[in-house]
């Protein structure tokens, strides 16, 4: 009977195991500006000490509607292909000189014949070359641990094993560089960070008619 209990055991043990990570922690982030006002499309990375940072092509879409490119803001961990379907009526001429990441789709309608890939972490400043207003960033990271706040600058992560992590912010109206934190979780963790940008509004297209 004792041996069954013990065999009994060692096999929950190995199906827990198997089933959900173990050590896994949860990270909230709040992110505010100098004056405590919610930052959204803020890109927060976590890079972590120990884990393997290896991943299988991913794919993304940055998509044209309503004369803008949805969404503002994308973050994709190194080697993402990403696609940009237009869906607008009229045809847009999507292109980008960052040194991250040089490309060129000229103009067309629908979806182009094949995606991007986006092989070099860094940021992507992305245009078209018939709409001079609409402007998109990519953040390529080195990290799968890749996540945008929402309109209350809030970020979550879940299933973070025991770590140091190397947490890095970045938004495109930042006035300076953030310094990246380190930061150590073996626990459930909620942090407040700030982030000095110069608030803005998105581009948007102009109006049309009399008088614009």
């Amino acid at each position: 009977m004792q041996h069954y209990l013990v065999n009994l055991i060692v096999s929950l043990t190995l199906l827990l195991g198997l089933t959900s990570p173990l050590f896994a922690n949860t990270l909230s982030i709040r992110i505010t500006d100098e004056i405590q006002q919610a930052v959204a499309d803020t890109v927060v990375e976590l890079i972590p000490g120990n884990s393997d940072l290896t991943r299988p092509s991913t794919a993304g879409s940055i998509a044209q509607q309503n004369l803008t490119f949805v969404p503002f803001v994308s973050a994709y961990t190194a080697g993402t292909y990403i696609e940009f379907p237009n869906r607008d009526k009229t045809r847009h001429h999507v292109y980008s000189f960052s040194p991250a990441k040089t490309f060129e789709i000229e103009l067309y309608a629908g979806k182009p014949e094949a995606p991007v890939l986006f092989d070099k972490p860094g940021i992507v400043s992305i245009g078209c070359n018939i709409h001079d207003y609409m402007q998109a960033y990519v953040y390529i990271g080195e990290s799968p641990f890749l996540a945008i706040s929402d309109s209350e600058g809030k970020v979550h992560f879940d299933g973070l094993t025991d770590d140091t992590y190397q947490l890095k912010l970045w938004h495109p109206w930042q006035k300076k560089d953030h310094d990246s934190l380190s930061l150590v979780l073996d626990h459930d963790t909620s942090i407040d960070l700030t982030l000095a940008v110069e608030q803005k509004q998105k581009p948007k297209a102009p109006k049309r008619g009399f008088g614009n």
